[in-house]
């Protein structure tokens, strides 16, 4: 079985950390499951993933995750603690294609693996969090089966087509910066409306942008 080349590896670390922001958990099962089956040659430091224990432990999370993802407001529960985990996973398993032997490879991995996957889970959280204010649980679920389909696609194409994933991959990450800059607008928006409606202030969002200032009668200013 051959070893991965150069612009495999490069891809695979930045699959590793982009997918750990959308599906951690899912990540280490088909990485796991890839290196266990023999589909694919999985450096030193990420054959860990193809134990028997850790693919059981992934493969339960990966269950859980599927339903907790699909609950509205469950998910953003899930995304939120989340946090803590997915970016630091990220930045590891980024960081473990390269390993000890090279080092140099390892820190910068790590450090755009966290990057990318920071990027994506906040991508995710504040988008799945817009659409939860929708009373409707539809698009909620269609959200979540996109993103369980996303993430076994780029894996496939990181390491069987790694540069038509390095150009997909860049449309990907200015599609999430646009959808977090999108996304928290619309949430910091409604979050001012809801402090407005319960402090008792008018809400601006339910009068014109622009109405003329009344004044008294036979007041000249109205001329």
């Amino acid at each position: 079985m051959d070893s991965l080349d150069m612009p495999q590896l490069l891809a695979l670390a930045a699959a590793l950390g982009w997918a750990s922001g959308v599906r951690l958990y899912l990540v280490v099962l088909l990485t796991g499951l890839a290196g266990y089956l023999g589909w694919v040659p999985l450096p030193g430091a990420l054959q860990l993933l193809a134990h028997p224990v850790v693919l059981a432990a992934s493969g339960f999370m990966v269950f859980v995750e599927f339903f907790a993802d699909k609950i509205p407001g469950l998910d953003s529960l899930w995304d939120m603690v989340h946090t803590v985990i997915r970016i630091p996973a990220g930045a590891a398993l980024a960081a473990g294609v390269f390993g000890a032997d090279h080092a140099a490879m390892a820190l910068v991995a790590a450090l755009l693996g966290g990057s990318f996957a920071a990027t994506a889970h906040v991508a995710k959280a504040t988008t799945r969090a817009a659409i939860n204010t929708s009373p409707e649980p539809f698009s909620n679920v269609g959200a979540s089966l996109v993103e369980d389909s996303a993430v076994p696609t780029g894996l496939w194409l990181a390491v069987a087509h790694p540069l038509a994933f390095g150009v997909l991959f860049i449309a990907v990450l200015v599609l999430s910066v646009w959808l977090i800059h999108k996304s928290w607008r619309f949430l910091r928006s409604l979050f001012g409306r809801v402090a407005r409606i319960f402090s008792g202030r008018p809400d601006p969002g339910v009068a014109p942008a622009f109405q003329l200032k009344k004044h008294p009668p036979g007041d000249s200013s109205n001329v």
